[in-house]
């Protein structure tokens, strides 16, 4: 018995490949479904099954492009509807894969569909158990993406019973493979760890402690953040079908001259820059927004976007397949192509490009302590309420393209998150936006609270003018 877990950091997402005695089986695989059948092929393996846990809300699935490559069969749990041939199990129903078993439990919840994968081992003995986005480490899955059809209580209800009826029942020692880490949307705080145990989340997971079915419904519900627009999308796409990817990536990687690039931007293309920040301020083609790949890259371009929308890429060179690729991982359909060339053949073309002023923490002290502008700090508001700056106001990015009608374009703003990354994503889309006095401020609130400002741990009354 083999088992390798696959995990993606930019998406907290882990994906995983099963194998004994020659056949194989993937659970919840990413979009580029490649990297499963190369492994397969190295070890010499047949992919016999694609489990899928749920319906994903954070990413597209490559169960439907693996499935057609592979002839393996894509497996769901009760209740699924997908519009796709695919095999709809049955709650307890086991799968041969070589000498081990694979066991179906049904665990609705999440989503009314999800269910969790018990593995055998080859003497019958349990485990491991995957547990999609039922059971996370220090967390359970968030019980909301069904508003209008299920009440996110009724959700919760069902959670507490599939936790208690069947996932806490299982011995101690059964290994817990989930489907997301810490930064994940899919729970509210989610630990570190990307695996762990039963007997372990039944000691330090919040919720599996001891209390009442109401008691969780409460404790589960509250503090959810509202879900990304995105996540209702990607659920359409992953139960009704997508684009094969391979059909998405050639034409994605159509390099643009630079006039082609120009025709794209007058068919209302937004412009995504993947280079680093510290590299887009200093020139940008105007109205990109810079979503850099060392970091959330994917996740963030979904959230302040829209993934039906064109989107054009900025790269720097030998990293555009990795630009489109990662955004396909999440629904983002129409990627008409890349600038060849990068930014530097715009500018050696002599267009006009813009900048974004970044200022040290020494600049943003003298501004802070002696000037009335205001700052906007767009960390999440747990992070804003562990502490924050004085005068800050919290403007978390999450909510940016909904709120920043709120600004005045006249004013000047000074912009920080916690080290730099997501400050450069605002400043980039508030200049995009016609806000032309914004600064990103350089290390963020790491930096800001070592200097000689008055910091707080209470929750701000500071607002907007």
């Amino acid at each position: 018995m083999f088992i390798q877990q696959l995990y993606t950091n930019c998406l907290a997402q882990a994906a995983y490949y099963i194998e004994s005695d020659g056949e194989a089986a993937i659970i919840d695989p990413l979009r580029d479904y490649h990297e499963y059948i190369e492994l397969a092929q190295s070890r010499k393996a047949t992919i016999k099954y694609i489990f899928e846990t749920h319906f994903h809300a954070d990413f597209v699935s490559g169960h439907i492009d693996l499935g057609k490559k592979t002839a393996a069969t894509i497996i769901f749990g009760p209740t699924a509807q997908p519009g796709y041939k695919s095999h709809i199990a049955i709650d307890d129903e086991e799968f041969s894969v070589g000498k081990i078993k694979i066991k179906l439990l049904h665990t609705p919840g999440h989503t009314p569909e999800s269910s969790c994968y018990l593995l055998k081992d080859e003497k019958g003995k349990d485990h491991a158990l995957f547990t999609g986005d039922t059971l996370f480490v220090g967390d359970v899955g968030r019980p909301d993406l069904l508003d209008g059809l299920m009440s996110k209580e009724t959700l919760a209800g069902m959670l507490y019973d599939s936790l208690h009826n069947k996932i806490m029942k299982l011995a101690d020692d059964v290994i817990v493979y989930p489907a997301h880490g810490a930064g994940s949307a899919c729970g509210k705080n989610i630990g570190k760890e990307t695996f762990s145990t039963i007997g372990e989340q039944k000691h330090r997971n919040y919720a599996l402690q001891q209390m009442s079915k109401e008691q969780f419904i409460v404790k589960v519900t509250d503090g959810i953040l509202p879900a990304p627009e995105y996540f209702f999308k990607d659920v359409a796409l992953n139960k009704l079908g997508y684009l094969p990817i391979d059909e998405l990536m050639e034409k994605g990687m159509k390099a643009l001259s630079v006039n082609e690039f120009e025709e794209a931007l007058k068919k209302d293309a937004t412009i995504i820059d993947t280079r680093i920040c510290d590299v887009f301020e200093n020139g940008f083609i105007s109205k990109s927004i810079n979503f850099g790949l060392n970091g959330q890259y994917a996740i963030w371009a979904a959230t302040i976007l829209d993934i039906s929308k064109p989107v054009i890429i900025v790269s720097e060179i030998g990293k555009e397949k990795e630009s489109i690729e990662r955004l396909a991982r999440v629904g983002f359909d129409n990627i008409p192509g890349f600038l060849d060339g990068g930014f530097e053949a715009w500018r050696n073309a002599n267009k006009r490009f813009d900048m974004v002023i970044s200022i040290d923490d020494e600049e943003f002290e003298l501004d802070a302590k002696h000037t009335e502008t205001t700052i906007l700090d767009v960390r999440k508001c747990s992070e804003f309420n562990d502490e924050h700056l004085s005068k800050a106001v919290n403007f978390p990015l999450d909510n940016l393209k909904n709120d920043f009608s709120k600004l005045d374009p006249e004013k000047e703003y000074l912009v920080h998150c916690a080290g730099g990354y997501r400050s450069m994503i605002a400043a980039s889309f508030l200049r995009s936006k016609g806000f032309l006095r914004v600064k990103n401020v350089w290390g963020g609130f790491d930096k800001i609270k070592t200097l000689k400002l008055p910091i707080t741990k209470a929750k701000s009354a500071v607002e907007l003018n």
